[in-house]
């Protein structure tokens, strides 16, 4: 009589701790934040990088994570001045009577 072994599942990798598969995993350099930082600077050319970092399929995870974080910040300042504006203009209407 055969004894039989009991059937183990397959090994699958858990995707958190698997090894970097491309050139987007790789860390951005110093270099690569130092023209980051610098672009940034340029009105009207940082929102429209901004988008192209953050839906972009060529950029490096982190730099996509940073742009679209940088994006929220920007969105909930642009909210929160359009209301610190609404109550400013409350407040003179109702000052002045």
């Amino acid at each position: 009589m055969e004894s039989q072994q009991p059937v183990q599942p397959p090994i699958t990798e858990d995707p958190m701790h698997q090894q970097p598969a491309g050139q987007s995993q790789l860390p951005v350099s110093v270099g690569d934040w130092m023209v980051t930082l610098l672009i940034m600077i340029i009105p009207i050319v940082n929102i429209v990088m901004l988008f192209v970092w953050a839906f972009g399929d060529s950029t490096k995870v982190s730099k996509a994570n940073w742009a679209k974080a940088s994006l929220i910040w920007m969105a909930i300042g642009i909210v929160f001045s359009i209301l610190l504006f609404m109550a400013g203009v409350g407040l003179v209407s109702a000052l002045m009577g």
